[in-house]
């Protein structure tokens, strides 16, 4: 067989149309294919994505919805640890009522600790409380304990004067202030979370306690 350039002008022209064409068919069946199968795939997969943003786009104006209660809830819970606090902190209790004290302008004289009571939501933590003051000062003490965000129970209140304090139950007479008119004991009752362990029913530290 003779060469290439042996051949005429017009095979030699078809000879490179039908190399060409061969090569294109390789070229066809081979990386093309393989392109074209690629980019099938890359579509589909586009197309689901498409799919899943479009799903997703008719949840957004429901995610405002929801952050907007998520931070309502937040709120409440904020407030109910105030009402109902999840931590059995005695000490700020006893500071928080001695406060209110202190601005009624009345003598909180001893906190006794009683033994607490395990109910299905929540803890009862009562102290026997002995308090003596004017007596619209102490009328002031329990209004404004009455008006705290924390829920306190004051319930038994026994008053006398200052010279009867017995009456009352008192347990010790003090050096009453001139203004001082009357005396008296009462169960302030605070409430905790009930999955707390109740503490025991020992007197407060630092204050007198029987």
């Amino acid at each position: 067989m003779g060469s290439f350039s042996e051949l005429s002008g017009l095979k030699q022209i078809a000879a490179l149309v039908l190399g060409a064409v061969l090569i294109s068919a390789g070229l066809h069946f081979t990386v093309f294919k393989s392109q074209r199968e690629a980019n099938a795939q890359a579509q589909s997969a586009l197309e689901l994505k498409l799919a899943e943003n479009a799903e997703l786009e008719t949840y957004a104006p429901k995610l405002k919805d929801m952050d907007r209660q998520l931070a309502n809830l937040k709120q409440q819970l904020e407030i109910e640890r105030k009402i109902v606090p999840d931590e059995k902190e005695v000490d700020g209790f006893i500071k928080m009522l001695d406060a209110e004290a202190m601005k009624s302008g009345i003598e909180i004289r001893r906190f006794t600790a009683l033994p607490v009571s395990t109910r299905e939501f929540y803890t009862e933590v009562p102290f026997e409380v002995e308090l003596d003051g004017p007596y619209y000062s102490v009328l002031n003490f329990f209004d404004r304990v009455g008006k705290l965000e924390r829920i306190v129970n004051m319930s038994g209140l026994l008053i006398a004067n200052t010279k009867m304090g017995t009456m009352a139950k008192v347990k010790h007479t003090y050096q009453y202030a001139p203004n001082e008119s009357i005396v008296a004991t009462c169960q302030a009752t605070t409430f905790f979370s009930h999955d707390l362990t109740p503490g025991g029913g020992a007197p407060a530290k630092g204050r007198g306690g029987i």
